[in-house]
């Protein structure tokens, strides 16, 4: 390609970089794609600025974004922001429930918070804006929250108490709003925005070099962020800016080989050392997911967020305790050993709203099994020990009828745990200062 001036010892490390840069957009892009462009996706839910809602909360079938949860019945919302804002309106919610709006920019950067958290359970009209806004906020607007990308993610979780419960979570999202900001004013709407070609999504796209194609399709929403403006310039060697042409077929030889080694890199070397590092309990969920200023450019967990739990909540929001081995260091495998995770006495997990711990196979979806049940939560009757100490059996097969209100059936094979904390900032214990801490699985045959 002409556009590409790096050797290939510089393509080899530019593509390495990125790649971690550019990852999370790209799989970014694949939800967006799925859920709001191609309505013959099973995942499709609505065209850019319209809702569209999961009725049900995720099963095994659910494959829109991986670590899915089963506590909240998610809301969906792509929005373009390139001619105007939109105003969300979330309606005034009973108190005791939880409910938030994720807003997510391209880069995956969790920029704000509509919700319990946030803002109470009162509802109102929040305007969100894109780059090139310079409005003022407008007469009933309870916040105004810029967003640095032209194209974002609006993630709306309702709490479901049970699955009687099911009919007021539809009330509410039925409630929720999505509108231009004209339309909310009653004013003529802007000129159409251009029309976008939108690439359809390839096998392999985000772990190949098409993932440049798709990276540079990308940054036309995004606007070089002054601290990133050398590093776009040194992606330029390769040819990677907003919107420009990437046809791997047009590669030298030796410049794709190259970059193909750059990306090979990354998962056995970064990614790698990355997961020994989560497994030893030195990086943990509340580190990967937040906004520009709390990661600080730090592409690594950026890029491993996306992979790990794509649309993670920030750590105020909701943390996330995983379990990929167990207290001896080893992966955890359903078909090897039974399993038990212990809270001893007055050690559930602290959370203001609500807590949960969720089973997952290793492409990180829900597993398969004949009781359909996915989680264990808070919500759910849980059998106490007489010592005041809580089990939960995690096993392919039952643990015996007076046990199974606290099984959480794995699979016959490798498996992962994630446990999530909705709004763990409440008085100590507390998982974000220190004085809780998750305890380990254990295996007990």
């Amino acid at each position: 390609m002409k556009t590409i001036s790096a050797t290939p010892e510089e393509a080899r490390s530019i593509s390495r970089e990125a790649h971690i840069y550019g990852f999370p957009l790209v799989e970014t892009y694949k939800t967006l794609y799925k859920q709001a462009i191609d309505k013959t996706s099973p995942e499709y839910k609505a065209p850019l600025n319209q809702l569209g809602h999961s009725r049900t909360v995720a099963t095994p079938e659910d494959k829109f974004v991986v670590t899915p949860n089963s506590d909240t019945p998610y809301s969906f919302a792509w929005l373009d922001l390139r001619l105007e804002p939109i105003v969300i309106t979330v309606p005034k919610i009973e108190p005791g429930r939880y409910y938030s709006v994720q807003l997510i920019d391209l880069y995956t950067h969790n920029f704000g918070y509509l919700g319990t958290r946030s803002f109470g359970n009162e509802g109102g009209d929040f305007l969100i804006a894109g780059p090139d806004w310079r409005g003022e906020k407008p007469p009933g607007v309870r916040a105004v929250i810029p967003c640095e990308t032209q194209i974002m993610f609006a993630l709306f979780r309702t709490q479901l108490f049970n699955p009687g419960d099911l009919r007021n979570v539809h009330q509410i999202q039925d409630a929720y709003q999505v509108q231009p900001l004209s339309l909310y004013l009653g004013n003529p709407a802007p000129n159409v925005a251009p029309a976008v070609d939108w690439p359809p999504l390839a096998d392999g796209m985000s772990e190949s070099v098409q993932v440049f194609r798709y990276f540079n399709f990308l940054l036309q929403f995004c606007p070089t962020h002054p601290s990133e403006k050398e590093l776009m310039a040194r992606f330029a060697k390769l040819g990677i800016g907003p919107g420009k042409p990437f046809h791997d077929r047009e590669l030298a030889a030796e410049t794709k080989k190259a970059m193909e080694e750059g990306i090979a890199a990354v998962w056995r070397e970064e990614f790698a050392g990355f997961m020994k590092r989560v497994n030893a309990g030195e990086v943990t969920s509340g580190d990967l997911f937040g906004t520009r200023e709390f990661l600080k450019n730090n592409y690594l967990y950026r890029f491993a967020g996306a992979k790990l739990g794509l649309y993670g909540n920030s750590r105020e929001e909701a943390l996330y305790p995983p379990y990929f081995v167990n207290s001896q260091g080893e992966q955890l495998d359903g078909a090897k050993h039974a399993y038990v995770l212990r809270f001893e006495k007055g050690q559930l997990p602290p959370a203001e709203a609500f807590w949960s711990l969720t089973m997952y196979d290793t492409d990180f979806f829900f597993v398969p099994n004949p009781i359909k049940r996915y989680d264990l939560a808070q919500r759910d009757k849980l059998i106490t020990n007489p010592d005041g100490s809580v089990d939960l059996y995690l096993q392919s097969a039952s643990p015996g009828k007076a046990k199974e209100a606290n099984w959480l059936p794995a699979p016959k094979g490798k498996f992962y745990l994630v446990m999530r904390i909705y709004s763990p900032t409440g008085t100590p214990p507390s998982i974000l200062d220190g004085t809780w801490t998750p305890p380990a699985v254990r295996k007990v045959q």
